[in-house]
């Protein structure tokens, strides 16, 4: 077993101008995020640092046509620190542009993420509660020419530094909120039950977990859109926590299996993995019944208030409150095409798949996808 460890320091603050101030940012730094997250939080404090705007190549989650537009794009710049201000898509390039040698393409670095070496020091500044990847070391690419989405995994791709700011979450739309903190919870029940996880990671799993479930509730219960946003803190530091499990003992099927529906139909990250969030777990519990899934059961049954026989379905229907779900045919997913997902995921998501609670075959990956649909 991998020994446990956390390599990017975590500090917090209250807002970005005390850590802009303790980092010292300025003119040497190149500063990557959106024009929105910029403009009220980080334009006025006159920084000098300069900036790279993620929109203006693209949107969405990071493609390599995208990554490799940035790529060019900054061929003709100098800068030393990498400071990403924002979500998902943000940090999953800025692990990127910070490994990148002069002149390389994203596909150069899937053919030798072996050797792959840090150019740029990396400062992460999240402004989602659900990636948790401030501390991993994967980026998440679509590859758009080959129709799926793959991890770029190198320890050179870790941040010297993840940040961790409640205050740059304020202006956040309930949408993301919403998607993100579910793939955060995710994120602690795929490492939790992973056979990776170990005492100390499963420590971080269960942590997120007690901190998404009551300010989910509480958000819910309150009726407001912005009920979640008094919990600000809480989802972020879950997210990390998460992010820190994860890091160490692998997602698994449930995000191995929602990499088509994003690729393909383009589906957020977050609400793909909620899509395939209960049929994976109904076919775990199918196969294995008797386990470590009983313990998440446990533990599930303590936060929600239940009977542990009724912990997971009572999981299922808290998540919906917080999004509801929809199967996969109203994302415009026909059912000819199951079986060829099912077929991607065998064929480039054995990363993923190694972490299951239980092996999956195709034809069982392929069940899944026919429930979800």
């Amino acid at each position: 077993m991998n020994a446990f460890r956390i390599v990017p320091s975590v500090a917090e603050y209250a807002e970005f101008c005390g850590f802009a101030k303790e980092a010292a940012l300025g003119e040497k730094d190149l500063i990557l995020t959106n024009e929105y997250i910029y403009q009220p939080a980080i334009s006025a404090l006159n920084l000098g640092c300069q900036t790279l705007f993620q929109e203006q190549y693209g949107a969405g989650e990071p493609t390599d046509v995208m990554v490799d537009a940035i790529l060019s794009a900054l061929a003709g710049k100098e800068y030393e620190r990498l400071v990403a201000v924002g979500g998902g898509t943000i940090i999953d390039i800025a692990k990127v542009l910070a490994v990148a040698k002069r002149g390389e393409r994203v596909d150069d670095l899937y053919a030798h993420m072996g050797t792959l070496e840090k150019v740029h020091p990396l400062l992460i500044v999240p402004t989602t509660c659900g990636t948790g990847s401030e501390v991993t070391n994967i980026s998440i690419i679509n590859r758009t020419t080959k129709g799926v989405k793959q991890g770029i995994v190198s320890p050179a791709m870790f941040a010297d530094q993840a940040v961790l700011i409640p205050g740059m979450l304020a202006s956040l739309p309930y949408g993301v909120y919403a998607t993100s903190s579910i793939d955060a919870m995710i994120h602690a029940v795929e490492s939790y039950l992973s056979p990776d996880a170990c005492p100390l990671s499963e420590l971080f799993s269960e942590k997120a977990l007690e901190l998404i479930l009551p300010c989910w509730k509480a958000a819910a219960d309150s009726g407001e859109k912005d009920g979640w946003k008094p919990y600000a803190a809480e989802f972020l530091r879950a997210s990390n926590y998460a992010g820190i499990a994860f890091g160490h003992a692998g997602c698994a099927a449930v995000h191995a299996l929602s990499y088509p529906l994003g690729g393909v139909h383009h589906v957020a990250h977050g609400e793909s993995n909620q899509v395939m969030f209960a049929p994976v777990l109904q076919k775990y519990l199918e196969k294995h019944p008797t386990g470590k899934i009983n313990r998440l059961e446990t533990l599930l049954s303590k936060l929600l208030g239940c009977a542990e026989t009724a912990a997971i379905p009572a999981l299922y229907s808290l998540m919906d409150r917080v999004l509801p779900r929809r199967p996969m045919r109203e994302y415009g997913v026909t059912e000819d095409e199951l079986p060829r997902y099912a077929d991607s995921v065998i064929e480039t998501q054995q990363r993923l798949l190694g972490h299951n609670y239980v092996p999956l075959t195709r034809d069982e990956i392929l069940a899944i996808y026919k429930c979800a649909y």
